[in-house]
C-alpha cells in the first residue's frame, strides 16, 4: 500500500489522469461527489475537468470505467460547459463503452448521449451515433441503434432528425448479425409511430420476410399519435403545458410529411442549353424534344428553389398557344411536375398560368384535359383559391360548355382540398352564384359538374354555410346538390391536414408515369402488399344472418316492397335504400348483407329498367362507403357482367365495376369479370366488358395487372365473329400496349396475317405515347398513396419484371441432361465446343426460357475459366443469349454465373475481356445492379491482384454507380480494395479508381469514406485522404428518381427501352488492357482502329461547329477533352490512357510504340492522321524536351510514310498542325530547330508548298525572333525550289510583308529576310524590286550590297542546273493542287472510282522531253530496242502469212457508212473504270453518227459533275484525240456524204463542243492536255471554223460562234506551255504547207497574239526552256530570210513580238533558259536574244533590232555553209512535205552524188528516228531503182512537222503509221521482209516510261481508230482538201495487223 499514499495526495483532476487504475478509480468516485456537490452550473471547477471527461468514458479498466461514466453524466447534467465535449464523449462512448459486455456500462453510456441531447445538442449525439452504425462490431451497432430509438421515444421526431436515420436503417435490415436486424426492426416501429406511412418508400428494399414482419408489427400499433416524454432544458417550461394538454387529449403532433425526407433536386442548371431555342423551334419535333428532355427534370419529387420565370412563361406559351395536342400535354405535364415538386415556392407563378390552363379545357382530347387537370390541382395546391377566385370566375361564363364544365369540376376537386377557414364566405358566395348559373345550363355535363362543385362545398363548409347563397334553387336541384354531396367519400383512415392530402393525392399522380414511361401506380409496390396482408377475409353470410343485419341498417318499407310486383313501390324500396346508404356510418355498413338484399329476387332479372338503374347505382355506392370485400364483390359481379352490355343500365354497370376495382382492387376485379363475361355467348357484353377494361387500366394504371389471366379470353375475342367484340380486343390491347411495349406481341405471334396486321397497326398508333397518370386508386392503397418515390421506383421495378415474366416461357431443364453437361466438361476441347454449341442452339430455339436451367449454370462456370479462349468467349456469348432468353429471372444466377463473368474481365487478352464485359452489360440490363453489389463476392473479386480485372472492373462500377439511387451496404466492402486499387502499380488501375471514387462517395458519403481510411498505413492514408477531398470535390448528385432511365434497377424493361450505356460492340467498344506484367501480349492488338469515314464525319462536324476548331494560343482544357472523346473511338484504350497520361514517360513509350507501328498500321495511321496531329500539337506547348524531340522523331517518319503512300494532306489537317509545328520553328535549342526544318521540307511533300507559305508568313509575325528568321528562311527556300507560284496570295503581297522584316531589330531576322529577297532575285531578277514597294533607303542599300555579293558568288546560279532538275524545282505542278490520298476502298457506284493518276508525274516528265500522249504498253509500241534486246524470244515469232502489202496503197472506194454495233470484244473489260472509260472514249471516233454521241453524253454526264469529273484525270489526250479523230471524219466523209442526214451532224458537233466546253472549264483536268494532242485539237476546230459548209448547215453561226469561245477557253485553260508550243509547231506546219489555207495561218497567229497577250499573268507558270525551243525549231525551218519571204509579213512580227515580250518579262534571265537547245552558239534565236536583251530599255525595241540585224551579219567565209544549209534546207523541207516527198528525196540523191563530202548529219540528229530510217530507206530505194533493182515501194506516210517533227521532242501523239513502220523493221528483221539487209537496232521512239497510266485497252482504241484513217487516209490522197494541212496515217489490212500484234504481245507474256 505504499504506492498508494503517493497519489492519495494528489488534487482529484490529477487522480483521474493517474496511470495507476485505483487512483483513477478513487479519482472518479470524489469527482462524481464533486460533480454533484457544486450549485453553480457555470462555476470555473467545470472548466478544469473539460478535457478530462472524453478520458473519463474511455477508461481501459472496466471497473474504473463504470464510476468514470457515473461522473461523465454528472457532469454533462450539471456542467453549463458540458456541450463543448459531445463530440469526443459521444464517439468515446460509441467506441469504447458501447463494446464492454457490461450492460451497465452500455446504460451509462446510452444515459450520457441522451443528456447531451437534453443539453440541446441532439446533433452532433446523433451525428456520432450514425458513424457507429458503420462500425464492425455488431456490439457497437446495436447499442448505437438502441440508443438512437431511445431518444426517438422519449425525444420524439421533432428533436431526433429522422431523415438521416431512414436512410441508413434498411442498411441495419441487411446485416448479418440477427442482434442487428432485431433491433433495426425496434427502431422502425419506434420510427413508424412518429411518421407511419412515410417510411415505407425508404424500406420498400428491404427482405420481404423482413418487411412483412414489420408490417405485422406496425399493424399492432395504437392508432393514436405517440407523445414526447423527455424535454430539452429549453422546453422545461412548455413541459407543464404539453402534460396539461395530453391530459385533455390534445393532439400535439404532425404527420411527417414523405416530402419533406426528400432531398431537394436543383433542375435550372440541368436543362438542356437550347432549351430556350427549341422551345420555340418551328419544328414541332424540336419542341417535344425539349420539352421531354424538361419532363424528365420535372418527375423529380422536390425541386430546389430558383428563379423559373422564364420557364413559367415558356410552358405558359405552349399550353396557350402551340397547335399541337400532344405538345400541350407534355407542357402541363412540366407545369404539374414543378408545382408538385416546388409546392408552396410555386405560388408565385400560379396566377399567370391557370387563366391559360383554363382557357385550354375546350380541348376535347382526353389525354390533353387530363394533363391540364393535373397541372391545375398540382398548383392549386401552392397557392390559395382566394388567389385563383378571380381568374375561375372570368371562365365561368365562357361560351364553350368543356371550359365550364372542367372549371366546375377543378373546383370540386379543389373545395375538397379546403376548410372552413380557407374557404370563407368571401371566396364561396361569388364562386356560389357563378355554379347557380350552371346548374340550369343547357349542357347536362356542365350542370352535372356544377352540381358535384356546390355538393363538395356544402359537404367541405357545412350545409348552413353554403344554403343562403342556394336560395334561387328549386328543390329538386338542390335535392340534386345534396345528393353529390353524398357522393363525395370522406377520407378514410387518419384525418391528415391538408398538407398530407396533397401528398396522398396529387404527388403521386404527378409523378405517377413511370420514368420509362410506363405508370407505377400510386400505391407503391408497399402498398400493394399492405392491402393484400389487411383484406378483409370476410367468410360467407348466409342469406338469414343478410336478413336480419340489413333489417338493422335499412328501413322495414324498403326491405318489404324489395320485391313488390309493383315497379314503382320497388322504385320507391330502392330510393329508401339509397338514402339509408348515404346516410349510414362507414365503419358500421354490412356490405356484403346489403348486396345479398339487392340481389334478392327479382335480383339481376329486374325488369324495370329505372329500378335497374338505381340498383347498380346502390352497389357503386357501396362499394365506395363501405369496408368491401371480395366475398361482397361475386355476389354481385355475375349482375353487373350481365347488364355491361344494356343500353340503358350499361353505364351503371360500368360505374359499378369501377366502384368495385377500386374497392377489390383492379387486377382481380378484371380477372373475375372478364372471365365471367366470356363465359357468356352475349357479344355486347363481352365488347362493352372489353371496354371497360381499357378505360379502367388507364384510370387505375397497369400495376398488378394479372395479362395471363385474360390474356387467353383477349384471343377468344380476337377471333370472335362480332366485329365490335374483336375491335374492343384490339382497343385493349393497344392500352395494354402503353404499359407494357413490344413484348406484348409475342403473345400473339401466332394469329393469322390479317388480324396481326390490325393489331400491329393499333400498337403504331400508341407508339410514342406515355401512359396517362392513374387517377384512381384501390381503397386500401389510398393510406400508402403517399409514398416517397423509392416506393414508386421498387413498383416500377416491379411492374417492368411482371411484364418480362408474362411472355410464354419454356421450361429446357429437360433437355440439360447429365450427357449434355458431361460433353460440356469434356477432357477434350472439340466436345466441349459441341457441348456448347448445342446449349446455344437449345436457347435459341426456345426463344424465351424460364429460369430453371437444371445443371446448365455450375456447367458453364467451368467453361468461363476453360484453357481454350474460343470456348471462353462461346460461354460469353452463350450467357449473353441466356440473359435475352431468361429475362428478370437472371437474378438468381447472379451469384453462380454471373460474378464468374467479372473473373473472365482479368483475362490477359482485349478480346476475351470486350466480350465478357459485353455479357456484363446485357445481364445487368436484366437483372440491375443491387444483386451484383450486394454480399462480399465483388470485394473478393477486386480483392485479386490482377490489373486487367482491376481496371474493367472499376471502369464498370463508374459507368453503373452513377445511374444508381441507392445501393446495397454491402457497397461498403469494396472501399479498402478501392484503396489499395488507388496505390496500384498499374497507372491505368489507380486512374480507374480515381475516377471512380466520387460515385463511390456519392453513395456512401464522405465521413463514412474517410472513416474507411483508419486502417490505411499513414503514407498511404495521407495519400487516399488527398485523393477523397479531391473526389468531393467532383462528387455527383445522386440521379433523382424520373431521371433514372434505364438504371441497373429497371432493366426489366429493356426490351421496350435500351439502356443508357449499350454494351460496347466492335473493335471502338474493346477494352484493351493497360500496361501490366505482360506489356507485350496485352498490347498486341492494333492501336489504332479503321473507321470508314470517322475522318470525314469530324471534318464535318467541325464544319457545322459542332465541335470546338482546332485553334488556340495555348490549348484549354476543352480541346484537350474533346481530343480525348475523339481519340477514344478510334484508339486503342490503353494507348488513349498512356497518351493523356500526366507522366511524360507515358507519352514517351506511347509515342515508341507508334513508331512501331506505323509501318503495319499505316492505313489505320492515315484513318487517323488529325487526330494524331492534334495530339502532338499538345506536345508542342510541352516544355520537356525528351518528348519534343521523341515527337519530332515520330513526325519525320511519319511524313516519310505520307509521302511514299502518296497521300496529301486534307486542309482540315494542315490547318489544324502546321501553325503550331511552325510556333517550334523558333525554339531555342538547336537540335529542335533542325528537326522542325527537316519536317517542313517533308512537308511540302504532302502538302502543296503554296499553301504552306501562308502559315510561313503568319509566323513572320512572331514575337519570337528566332521565330521570325527560321520563317524567313524557309519562305526563301521555298521560293528557291519552287518559284515564284508558291508566294500567296500574289508575290506582290508577300515580298511586301517580307521586305518589311529587312528592318528589323534582330540581326539573324534582317539577314533571313535579305537572304529570302535574294532568292526572290534569283528567280526573277530585276522585277523583285517593282514587287518589294518602297523601302526606306537604309534597306534598300543592304538589299542592294546582298543582291550584288550574292552575284558574285553564284554567276548564273539557276542557269546552272541542270534541265530537269530545274525544271522539277522551277515548275512544280500547278502549286495549288491539292490531292487526296488515293482511295483505299472506294464506293463502287462513283463510276467504279480509278485511282487517280497523278498528274504532277505527268507534267514532269513532259518537261523532261517525254511523249505525253496516253502511254501504250511496251508491247503495243513494238519497242525495238526491247525486242532487240530479248532475242530469245523474239526468235521464236510464228511464221507469219505473207501479205501483199503493195496492194494496200492503191486507191479504194469509200465505203458507204453502216451503223456499227458495238464490238462484243469490250464486255469482258468493263470490270474496271480506266477500262470503262476507255471503251467509252473508244467509241466517241465511232463512224456511227449515235454511237457516237451515246459516248459523250455518257462523258458529259460524268464531266458535268464536279465529284466525278476527275476520273477522267488520265485519259483526257485519249479522249481529245478521239474527238478531233471523230471531227477530221466528219470533215472528210459524213459532211461529202448526202445521205446522211445534216440536222444528225450539227446534234454530234453540238455534243463534242459542248463536251470540249466542259473539260476546259476544269483547269484541272484541262491542263492534262499534252501539247501533241492539243496542236491535233486546235489544227481541228480552225479547220471546222473555216469549213464553209457548215454555214450552209442550220444554226451553223451559232455552231462556229461556240467553236470560238471554245477556242477561247482552251486558251485560257491548258497548261500554258504546253498551248504556247502547240500553237507554235502549228503555225509552222501552216506555213510549210504551201497548198493550207491563209486563213489558216492567220487564225493561228491569232491564237499566239492572244497568249502573247496572257504572258505577264502566265509567265511564272510557264517553261520557258520548252517554248523556247520551239522558238529555236521554228527559226532553223524558216530562217530570217526565209520568213521575210512569205507574202505576209504577220508570222515574223508575231514571232518577234513573242520574243520581245518574253525578254521584257524575264531581263537577262531569259538567257538561262536555252538549256534544252543543243549547239546553241549555231542557233539564230540565241543572237536575237541577246540583242533584245541588251537594247530592252530602248522603247523602239523593233527598229533597234534591224539594226542590230545589219551590224550582225555572218562574215563572208560563213555565207558559203550558209548556202548549202539553205539548199539542204530546201531539200528536206520537201522531203518533209506530202506532195513533194518522192522530189524531195530524189534532189537528195542527187545533191549526195554531186557532193559527196557534204553533210546531212545535222539535218538528222534532231529528226526522229523514224524519219532518219525513212530518209535512209528512201535514198536506197533511188539507188536500186537506179541501179534496175527490185524495187521496195516505201511507205509514203510523212511526219506531220518539218526537219523538228521527231516526235520525242514534242511530245507528239504516236499516229498509226508509226507502228506499221516498227512492223516492217521487225518483219524484215525476222527474214519476211523481201530486203535481206540486216539493220542495226535503232533507239526507241520513247525515250522513257510511259507518263499517264492507261490501259492495254488503249490499243483497242487505236486500232478502232486506225479503221477509220483509212477511210481518211484515202480520202485525202483524193481530195488534197486545201484546208487540211496534214495527212492521216496510211491504212494498212488493220485485221491483219492486229492478228500480228496480238501473236506479237502473247509472245511478249
Amino acid at each position: 500500500m505504499g504506492d498508494d499514499s503517493e497519489w492519495m495526495k494528489l488534487p482529484i483532476d490529477q487522480k483521474c489522469e493517474h496511470k495507476v487504475w485505483k487512483a483513477r478509480l478513487n479519482g472518479y468516485e470524489e469527482a462524481l461527489k464533486l460533480f454533484q456537490r457544486i450549485e453553480d452550473e457555470k462555476s470555473p471547477e467545470w472548466g478544469k475537468y473539460l478535457g478530462l471527461i472524453k478520458k473519463f468514458v474511455t477508461e481501459s479498466n472496466a471497473v474504473a470505467q463504470l464510476k468514470g461514466l457515473e461522473a461523465a453524466l454528472a457532469f454533462v447534467e450539471n456542467a453549463h460547459v458540458a456541450g463543448k465535449t459531445t463530440g469526443e464523449v459521444v464517439s468515446g462512448v460509441v467506441t469504447k463503452v458501447f463494446n464492454q459486455p457490461k450492460a451497465r456500462a452500455k446504460e451509462l453510456g446510452a444515459d450520457i448521449c441522451l443528456m447531451y441531447i437534453e443539453i440541446e445538442k441532439a446533433e452532433v449525439v446523433q451525428d456520432e451515433l450514425l458513424k457507429g452504425l458503420d462500425n464492425k462490431n455488431p456490439k457497437i451497432v446495436v447499442a448505437c441503434i438502441e440508443t438512437l430509438r431511445r431518444a426517438l421515444s422519449e425525444f420524439g421526431s421533432k428533436i431526433v432528425t429522422l431523415k438521416p436515420v431512414v436512410k441508413v436503417l434498411p442498411k441495419q435490415f441487411e446485416s448479418r448479425e440477427k442482434a442487428v436486424r432485431d433491433e433495426a426492426k425496434l427502431l422502425a416501429v419506434e420510427i413508424y409511430k412518429w411518421i407511419r406511412d412515410a417510411l415505407r418508400p425508404p424500406l420498400q428494399n428491404i427482405n420481404s420476410v423482413q418487411l412483412k414482419e414489420l408490417e405485422e408489427e406496425w399493424v399492432k400499433l395504437p392508432s393514436g399519435p405517440p407523445k414526447q416524454s423527455r424535454f430539452l432544458r429549453s422546453q422545461q417550461d412548455l413541459k407543464a403545458k404539453f402534460e396539461q394538454q395530453q391530459a385533455q387529449g390534445g393532439d400535439q403532433s404532425d404527420a411527417v410529411d414523405p416530402y419533406e425526407l426528400l432531398e431537394a433536386v436543383e433542375i435550372l442548371s440541368k436543362m438542356p442549353k437550347d432549351f430556350y431555342e427549341k422551345i420555340e423551334a418551328k419544328k414541332w419535333q424540336e419542341r417535344k424534344e425539349a420539352l421531354e428532355a424538361l419532363e424528365v427534370l420535372t418527375k423529380n419529387p422536390k425541386i430546389e428553389n430558383g428563379d423559373y420565370g422564364d420557364l413559367v412563361r415558356a410552358l405558359k406559351k405552349v399550353v396557350g398557344k402551340d397547335a399541337n395536342v400532344m405538345l400541350v400535354s407534355l407542357a402541363a405535364k412540366c407545369l404539374a411536375g414543378l408545382a408538385t415538386g416546388l409546392r408552396k415556392k410555386f405560388g408565385t407563378y400560379a396566377g399567370h398560368v391557370v387563366p391559360t390552363i383554363l382557357e385550354k379545357f375546350k380541348e376535347k382530347k382526353p389525354q390533353v384535359v387530363q394533363a391540364l387537370q393535373e397541372a391545375i390541382d398540382a398548383i392549386f395546391l401552392t397557392t390559395t383559391l382566394q388567389n385563383l377566385s378571380e381568374d375561375i370566375l372570368a371562365v365561368m361564363d365562357n361560351k364553350n360548355p368543356s371550359i365550364k364544365q372542367q372549371a366546375s369540376l377543378f373546383l370540386a376537386r379543389s373545395f375538397k382540398h379546403c376548410t372552413q377557414s380557407t374557404l370563407p364566405k368571401s371566396v364561396l358566395k361569388p364562386l356560389c352564384a357563378a355554379l347557380i348559373k350552371q346548374v340550369n345550363d343547357s349542357a347536362p355535363e356542365v350542370r352535372d359538374a356544377a352540381f358535384e362543385a356546390l355538393g363538395t362545398a356544402m359537404k367541405v363548409v357545412g350545409e348552413k354555410a353554403v344554403n343562403p347563397f342556394l336560395a334561387d334553387l328549386d328543390k329538386l336541384k338542390l335535392d340534386k346538390v345534396r345528393m353529390s354531396k353524398s357522393y363525395i367519400p370522406e377520407s378514410s383512415g387518419v384525418k391528415v391536414p391538408s398538407r398530407c392530402v396533397h401528398t396522398c393525392l396529387f404527388l403521386q399522380p404527378s409523378a405517377g408515369p413511370s420514368k420509362k414511361g410506363k405508370p407505377a401506380s400510386a400505391a407503391g409496390g408497399k402498398a400493394k402488399k399492405a392491402s393484400d396482408s389487411k383484406e378483409v377475409a370476410e367468410s360467407e353470410l348466409s342469406p338469414e344472418v343478410c336478413e336480419d343485419l340489413a333489417a338493422g341498417v335499412l328501413p322495414a318499407s324498403c326491405l318489404q316492397q324489395l320485391d313488390s310486383a309493383n315497379w314503382k313501390e320497388r322504385l320507391a324500396s330502392m330510393e329508401e335504400f339509397q338514402k339509408a346508404v348515404e346516410t349510414m356510418d362507414q365503419t358500421q355498413m354490412p356490405c356484403q348483407a346489403l348486396v345479398r338484399m339487392l340481389a334478392k329476387k327479382p335480383g339481376w332479372k329486374e325488369t324495370n329498367f329505372q329500378v335497374m338503374q338505381m340498383k347498380l347505382h346502390i352497389v357503386a355506392l357501396v362499394a365506395q362507403r363501405g369496408q368491401f370485400s371480395k366475398t361482397s364483390a361475386s355476389v354481385v359481379l355475375d349482375g353487373l357482367v350481365d347488364k355491361v352490355g344494356d343500353v340503358k343500365c350499361g353505364g351503371n354497370a360500368k360505374a359499378a365495376l369501377t366502384a368495385i376495382g377500386e374497392a377489390c382492387s383492379l387486377p382481380w376485379t378484371a380477372e373475375q369479370v372478364v372471365s365471367m363475361a366470356f363465359a357468356q355467348k352475349n357479344p355486347k357484353n363481352q365488347a362493352e366488358t372489353l371496354n371497360w377494361l381499357s378505360n379502367a387500366m388507364k384510370e387505375f394504371g397497369f400495376t398488378g395487372i394479372n395479362v395471363k389471366a385474360f390474356i387467353n379470353n383477349v384471343k377468344t375475342a380476337l377471333a370472335a365473329t362480332n366485329p365490335a367484340v374483336r375491335t374492343a380486343a384490339i382497343t385493349l390491347l393497344g392500352v395494354m400496349f402503353l404499359y407494357m411495349g413490344a413484348p406484348l406481341r409475342m403473345f400473339f405471334e401466332d394469329e393469322k396475317p390479317a388480324l396481326l396486321a390490325q393489331i400491329d397497326a393499333e400498337f403504331e398508333k400508341m407508339q410514342g405515347q406515355s401512359p396517362p397518370a392513374p387517377s384512381r386508386f384501390t381503397k386500401k392503397a389510398a393510406a400508402a398513396a403517399d409514398d416517397g418515390d423509392e416506393g414508386e421506383e421498387q413498383e416500377e421495378d416491379a411492374g417492368g419484371q411482371d411484364i418480362m415474366d408474362l411472355l410464354p416461357r419454356t421450361d429446357i431443364s429437360d433437355k440439360i441432361t447429365s450427357d449434355l453437361v458431361s460433353k460440356i466438361g469434356d477432357k477434350n476441347w472439340k466436345i466441349r465446343k459441341e457441348g456448347l454449341d448445342e446449349v446455344a442452339s437449345i436457347i435459341s430455339e426456345a426463344k424465351f426460357i424460364t429460369a430453371n436451367v437444371g445443371e446448365l449454370p455450375m456447367a458453364l462456370k467451368g467453361r468461363l475459366s476453360d484453357s481454350n479462349k474460343i470456348l471462353v468467349q462461346q460461354t460469353l456469348s452463350i450467357l449473353q443469349q441466356l440473359a435475352t432468353a431468361m429475362g428478370p429471372g437472371l437474378k438468381q444466377h447472379v451469384k453462380a454465373l454471373g460474378i464468374p463473368v467479372i473473373t473472365v474481365l482479368g483475362d490477359s487478352k482485349p478480346n476475351v475481356r470486350a466480350a465478357a464485359l459485353t455479357t456484363l452489360q446485357a445481364w445487368v440490363e436484366q437483372t440491375g445492379m443491387k444483386e451484383w453489389l450486394e454480399g462480399e463476392d465483388l470485394s473478393e473479386e477486386l480483392k485479386r491482384e490482377n490489373p486487367f480485372l482491376r481496371q474493367e472492373v472499376l471502369g464498370w462500377l463508374s459507368e453503373k454507380l452513377p445511374t444508381l439511387r441507392t445501393v446495397p451496404g454491402d457497397l461498403m466492402l469494396c472501399v479498402p480494395q478501392l484503396y489499395t486499387c488507388l496505390e496500384d502499380r498499374n497507372g491505368d488501375v489507380r486512374k480507374k479508381a480515381q475516377d471512380v471514387l466520387p460515385t463511390f462517395m456519392m453513395h456512401l458519403g464522405y465521413d463514412k469514406m474517410s472513416k474507411a481510411t483508419g486502417k490505411l498505413k499513414p503514407a498511404s492514408k495521407d495519400q487516399v485522404m488527398s485523393m477523397l477531398e479531391k473526389a468531393r470535390a467532383v462528387m455527383p448528385a445522386k440521379p433523382a428518381a424520373p431521371a433514372k432511365a434505364g438504371g441497373g434497377k429497371e432493366s426489366g424493361r429493356a426490351c421496350c427501352n435500351p439502356p443508357p450505356h449499350p454494351p460496347p460492340q466492335g473493335p471502338a467498344g474493346k477494352k484493351p488492357a493497360a500496361k501490366g506484367l505482360k506489356d507485350d501480349e496485352d498490347k498486341s492488338g492494333p492501336i489504332f482502329i479503321l473507321i470508314p469515314n470517322a475522318k470525314e464525319q469530324r471534318i464535318k462536324e467541325e464544319k457545322q461547329l459542332k465541335i470546338l476548331k482546332w485553334n488556340f494560343i495555348t490549348p484549354r482544357d476543352e480541346y484537350v477533352e474533346q481530343l480525348k472523346t475523339q481519340m477514344s473511338t478510334c484508339f486503342a484504350k490503353w494507348l488513349t490512357d498512356e497518351l493523356f497520361h500526366f507522366d511524360f514517360q507515358r507519352h514517351v513509350k506511347a509515342i515508341g510504340v507508334m513508331m512501331e507501328r506505323l509501318e503495319s498500321e499505316s492505313e489505320a495511321t492515315i484513318s487517323c492522321l488529325d487526330l494524331i496531329l492534334k495530339w502532338f500539337t499538345l506536345r508542342f506547348f510541352d516544355t520537356n524536351t525528351t518528348v519534343l524531340m521523341k515527337v519530332l522523331e515520330y513526325l519525320k517518319l511519319l511524313f516519310s510514310m505520307l509521302n511514299r503512300e502518296d497521300y496529301h494532306l486534307t486542309e482540315y489537317e494542315a490547318t489544324s498542325f502546321v501553325p503550331y509545328l511552325i510556333l517550334k520553328v523558333g525554339e531555342s535549342k538547336d537540335v529542335v530547330r533542325k528537326d522542325v526544318r527537316a519536317i517542313l521540307t517533308m512537308l511540302c511533300k504532302v502538302y502543296p508548298a503554296s499553301k504552306v507559305f501562308p502559315f510561313l508568313m503568319e509566323g513572320t509575325k512572331s514575337k519570337n525572333s528566332k521565330q521570325r528568321a527560321e520563317c524567313l528562311e524557309e519562305l526563301g527556300c521555298l521560293i528557291e525550289g519552287y518559284g515564284m507560284n508558291v508566294c500567296q496570295p500574289t508575290p506582290a503581297k508577300s515580298l511586301k510583308d517580307i521586305a518589311v522584316h529587312i528592318g528589323d531589330r534582330d540581326t539573324s531576322v534582317r539577314n533571313a529576310a535579305l537572304n529570302t529577297v535574294v532568292a526572290v532575285y534569283n528567280v526573277c531578277g530585276d522585277q523583285v524590286y517593282k514587287l518589294i514597294g518602297n523601302l526606306s533607303e537604309k534597306d534598300m542599300s543592304m538589299l542592294e550590297e546582298r543582291i550584288k555579293r550574292s552575284a558574285k558568288k553564284t554567276p548564273a546560279a539557276p542557269a546552272k542546273q541542270s534541265a530537269p532538275e530545274r525544271t522539277q524545282k522551277e515548275h512544280p505542278t500547278n502549286p495549288n493542287a491539292t490531292f487526296l490520298r488515293k482511295p483505299a476502298q472506294e464506293d463502287p457506284n462513283k463510276l467504279k472510282i480509278m485511282y487517280r493518276t497523278y498528274r504532277i508525274a505527268a507534267r514532269q516528265n513532259a518537261h523532261h522531253g517525254e511523249s505525253s500522249h496516253p502511254s501504250i504498253p511496251k508491247q503495243f509500241q513494238l519497242d525495238l530496242d526491247m525486242i532487240e534486246r530479248d532475242h530469245g524470244r523474239v526468235s521464236e515469232l510464228p511464221d507469219l502469212v505473207q501479205h501483199q502489202l503493195d496492194e494496200l496503197l492503191e486507191p479504194i472506194t469509200i465505203p458507204e457508212p453502216k451503223m456499227r454495233s458495238v464490238s462484243p470484244h469490250f464486255d469482258d473489260l468493263h470490270n474496271s473504270t480506266a477500262s470503262t472509260i476507255n471503251f467509252v472514249i473508244s467509241q466517241v471516233a465511232s463512224g456511227d453518227i449515235n454511237t457516237s454521241i451515246q459516248a459523250l453524253a455518257q462523258i458529259d454526264e460524268v464531266l458535268r459533275q464536279e465529284d466525278k469529273a476527275e476520273v477522267m484525270s488520265g485519259h483526257i489526250d485519249q479522249f481529245l484525240i478521239a474527238t478531233f479523230m471523230q471531227l477530221r471524219l466528219i470533215y472528210n466523209t459524213h459532211m461529202a456524204d448526202e445521205r446522211l442526214d445534216k440536222k444528225d451532224i450539227f446534234k454530234l458537233y453540238s455534243c463534242i463542243i459542248g463536251n470540249m466546253l466542259s473539260l476546259f472549264s476544269m483547269e484541272s483536268l484541262a491542263r492534262d492536255a499534252s501539247m501533241g494532242v492539243l496542236k491535233d485539237m486546235m489544227h481541228g476546230l480552225i479547220t471546222l471554223m473555216l469549213d464553209g459548209r457548215v454555214e450552209d448547215i442550220e444554226d451553223g453561226q451559232q455552231l462556229i460562234r461556240s467553236v470560238n469561245l471554245l477556242v477561247v477557253r482552251v486558251l485560257e485553260k491548258s497548261d500554258q506551255t504546253n498551248i504556247i508550243s502547240a500553237l507554235l509547231v502549228l503555225l509552222q506546219d501552216s506555213l510549210v504547207t504551201t497548198a493550207g489555207s491563209p486563213m489558216f495561218s492567220e487564225l493561228v497567229m491569232k491564237c499566239l497574239w492572244r497568249m502573247i497577250r496572257f504572258l505577264p499573268e502566265t509567265i511564272n507558270t510557264i517553261n520557258l526552256d520548252r517554248i523556247l525551243l520551239d522558238v529555236h525549231n521554228f527559226m532553223k525551218v524558216f530562217p530570217k530570210e526565209k520568213l521575210k519571204q512569205l507574202k505576209s509579213d504577220v508570222p515574223h512580227r508575231t514571232l518577234k513580238t513573242l520574243l520581245h515580250t518574253l525578254c521584257k518579262l524575264t531581263g537577262a534571265k531569259i538567257l538561262d533558259h536555252l538549256s534544252m537547245i543543243e549547239n546553241r552558239n549555231e542557233s539564230e534565236l540565241e543572237a536575237y536574244l541577246r540583242r533584245t536583251v541588251k537594247h530592252s530599255g530602248n522603247l523602239s525595241g523593233v527598229k533597234s533590232d534591224r539594226g542590230n540585224e545589219k551590224t550582225g551579219l555572218h562574215p563572208d567565209d560563213r555565207m558559203s555553209k550558209a548556202k548549202v544549209s539553205d539548199i539542204l534546207s530546201e531539200i528536206f523541207k520537201k522531203i518533209g512535205s506530202k506532195e513533194n516527198t518522192k522530189e524531195g528525196l530524189t534532189e537528195l540523191y542527187e545533191y549526195k552524188q554531186k557532193y559527196s563530202d557534204a553533210d546531212v548529219e545535222p539535218f538528222l540528229k534532231n529528226t526522229s528516228q523514224f524519219f532518219q530510217s525513212y530518209v535512209e530507206r528512201g535514198l536506197r530505194m533511188i539507188e536500186s531503182e537506179r541501179e534496175g533493182k527490185t524495187r521496195i515501194q516505201t511507205s509514203a506516210v510523212i511526219p506531220q512537222h518539218s526537219l523538228d517533227s521527231g516526235l520525242s521532242s514534242n511530245n507528239e501523239e504516236l499516229k498509226p503509221a508509226v507502228y506499221y513502220e516498227r512492223l516492217k523493221i521487225l518483219r524484215q528483221r525476222q527474214g519476211l521482209e523481201n530486203t535481206t539487209r540486216q539493220r542495226p537496232p535503232i533507239s526507241s521512239l520513247l525515250s522513257s516510261k510511259p507518263s499517264v497510266a492507261s490501259s492495254t485497252d488503249m490499243l483497242q482504241s487505236k486500232l478502232s481508230q486506225l479503221k477509220e484513217s483509212r477511210e481518211l487516209y484515202r480520202q485525202e490522197h483524193n481530195s488534197h482538201s486545201p484546208t487540211h494541212g496534214r495527212s492521216a496515217s496510211p491504212a494498212a489490212n488493220l485485221d491483219d495487223l492486229k492478228k500480228r500484234l496480238e501473236r506479237i504481245k502473247s509472245k511478249q507474256q
